[in-house]
């Protein structure tokens, strides 16, 4: 089995790791509630998207 005749070095190791790194998701405040949300998509605390209720969203004051 074949065996590297030298050590990777930190920095190459970590040059060829650069591109490797998460990303963090386009987040928007929601402006019905101003809960923190994804980017195109329905508020899940209050069901809202581009100012209409399109998802209801059923609390605890409703189920009773």
């Amino acid at each position: 089995m074949a065996v590297p005749f030298r050590r990777v070095s930190k920095m190459k190791k970590g040059m060829r790791r650069s591109h490797q790194a998460l990303s963090v998701p386009g987040m928007i405040t929601c402006p019905n509630c101003g809960e923190l949300t994804l980017a195109h998509r329905a508020c899940s605390n209050c069901g809202y998207y581009k100012g209409k209720q399109v998802v209801s969203i059923k609390t605890t004051e409703d189920a009773e």
